[in-house]
């Protein structure tokens, strides 16, 4: 077609889109046949999305395109006479009034899908990608339903690459602003229409994935995507998806199975074996296979999944696997998955410690200078703390890894967070049997815990009075301990309240620094060493304000006192 003809068919094209704005104004003012006419605004919106697009085409235009412009404004003069007489209501009848409006809505429908036939068959150039102006920060709802129906119809009509590009659009419009989620979740269609793109190009399937995910994000729309359907094309974006799919796939899996309901749709789609085969096959990044534990941790609160996983060959294989991964968000999700899988379950702890696991686990912690981070070694240690104490068998396997020596350095040079977990993990040591209790004297816990004593966490402070308090138990332990006169003047100077440096000892310690004193009481050297201390004095004030504890503390080193001045007179 010539130049001129393409100038009028622009004009057509502008002049269709000016009498469809005018026709939704219009339509509004209308009192009767509501539906219908809503449903005929909602077609003209998107007519109206497929024509702006046009506008920016800067090649010729094909006869049929011109064709359709001509049918289309023949439809809206009819639309637009419906339209004012339904407004003066000037109809003959109402029946013959629905009939009318249901053939104009049918028309616009066709045109629609015609628009989108010419679109798909590349007549027009590529040359004039959507160029849509979003609402600014302060626009209205309607604005903003506007802006995404619009995109909305491009999704429906436009060719693939209009397609991916309303797709980012969408994408861009919900990351900046969590309105334009609702607006998504309330237009009719949307949804199942990005469900559906799941199943389509890796161009088009990557960001109709990132489009589920941002829904997905909020907890009171995850109804909606599974009753459009999503779990079995997200499943099978896992399966032949590309990276990028997979890993939107998998995080999107990961939110929709916090709710334990929605994990037989994703078990019933081959979502487990999928997830499975991610995390075994070694060929992905860290962030799938961390994401891939994530869902794989939600479905197995589920019993019957978690027996078909662990029953599958070389499962439990993998996850241990995973723990020696030098990316520390793969060693985190899969520590926490084991400890799901494990936790509470005889059958499965015993595969662990049988295919190495608790070695695994202990190697998060044993290099000082390894690849595990920080929050590597925490995870580490309450897998450890939740699973091996209750067993003898891991108990004993635990052991025999040079368990103790690890813990050890890292009470002496974690970073704090770390040693605070290591220092959890002490506390329920010290609560197993007095053997154990003599190695870890022995090994040289003790001194280290004193070193909390005054740490300035109650928390921290409790727990460590508390294990120390259980270590000097054990009457070897205690001896040991009293040999170092830096340990009881240590315990002594905290016990000080008049020592104004003493921040911490006003803060709740103070029964449990009394306890460790009674029990070192039980030995001679030390109950002599406490007897003659210069802080006898404070023990006695403490007396009067701290309860029986300390009356008790004071009658025993009292008596000791009484004995050492007999002992004086007899052999003089």
């Amino acid at each position: 077609m010539g130049e001129e003809t393409g100038e009028e068919s622009k004009a057509s094209i502008g002049k269709a889109i000016e009498a469809i704005s005018s026709l939704i104004s219009l339509s509004h003012s209308i009192k009767s046949f509501n539906v219908k006419w809503q449903l005929i605004r909602t077609k003209l919106q998107e007519l109206y999305s497929g024509l702006a697009a046009l506008q920016n085409l800067d090649s010729g235009f094909d006869p049929s395109l011109s064709s359709l412009i001509s049918a289309i404004l023949a439809s809206l003069r009819d639309c637009y006479d419906l339209a004012t007489r339904c407004v003066n209501v000037s109809y003959s009848g109402k029946l013959l009034m629905q009939s009318d409006l249901d053939v104009v809505a049918g028309k616009f429908d066709r045109h629609t899908r015609n628009l989108s036939r010419i679109y798909s068959a590349g007549i027009l150039s590529h040359g004039f990608a959507i160029v849509v102006s979003k609402p600014n920060a302060n626009a209205c709802k309607e604005d903003m339903r506007f802006y995404i129906r619009d995109l909305l119809t491009r999704m429906k009509i436009g060719d693939l690459e209009m397609k991916k590009q309303a797709l980012i659009k969408l994408n861009e419009a919900m990351e900046e602003d969590d309105r334009y989620v609702k607006a998504v979740i309330e237009i009719s269609d949307m949804v199942n229409i990005l469900v559906g793109f799941l199943d389509s190009e890796i161009g088009i399937q990557q960001e109709s994935a990132k489009a589920v995910f941002f829904i997905s994000g909020f907890a009171s729309y995850r109804s909606v995507l599974i009753r459009s359907g999503v779990i079995g094309p997200l499943v099978r974006v896992l399966e032949n998806g590309d990276d990028v799919g997979r890993e939107v796939s998998a995080r999107c899996l990961k939110k929709l199975t916090e709710n334990s309901e929605n994990a037989w749709s994703v078990s019933s789609h081959g979502g487990v074996s999928a997830l499975l085969k991610i995390c075994s096959c070694g060929e992905f990044g860290g962030e799938l296979i961390a994401s891939s534990c994530g869902v794989l941790r939600n479905l197995v609160g589920v019993e019957e999944i978690k027996r078909y996983m662990i029953e599958e060959d070389d499962t439990m294989t993998t996850f241990i696997k995973l723990i020696g991964s030098k990316e520390e968000i793969v060693q985190v999700n899969s520590i926490d998955l084991l400890l799901s899988v494990c936790s509470k379950d005889e059958q499965t702890l015993e595969i662990l410690v049988r295919q190495g696991g608790i070695q695994e686990l202990v190697s998060v912690l044993s290099d000082p200078n390894s690849l595990s981070s920080s929050k590597s070694k925490e995870i580490a240690l309450r897998a450890i703390d939740n699973l091996c104490f209750g067993s003898a068998g891991c108990l004993n396997t635990l052991m025999s890894c040079k368990f103790l020596d690890h813990l050890l350095y890292l009470l002496r040079n974690g970073e704090i967070s770390v040693q605070e977990s290591a220092l959890k993990v002490t506390s329920r040591l010290c609560s197993l049997p007095e053997e154990v209790k003599r190695i870890m004297g022995d090994v040289g816990f003790m001194p280290e815990l004193v070193k909390f004593l005054d740490a300035k966490s109650l928390d921290v402070r409790e727990m460590a009075s508390v294990a120390l308090y259980c270590l000097i138990s054990v009457p070897r332990n205690r001896k040991k301990f009293a040999q170092d006169d830096y340990n009881i003047s240590y315990i002594l100077k905290l016990l000080d309240h008049e020592d104004g440096s003493n921040v911490s000892s006003d803060s709740g310690n103070t029964k449990f620094l009394i306890s460790i004193l009674m029990s070192l009481t039980s030995c001679n050297s030390a109950r002599r060493k406490i007897a003659a201390s210069g802080y006898l004095k404070n023990i006695e004030k403490l007396a009067e304000t701290e309860g029986s504890d300390a009356k008790k503390l004071v009658k025993k080193l009292s008596k000791n006192r009484f004995r050492s001045i007999l002992s004086g007179i007899w052999h003089s």
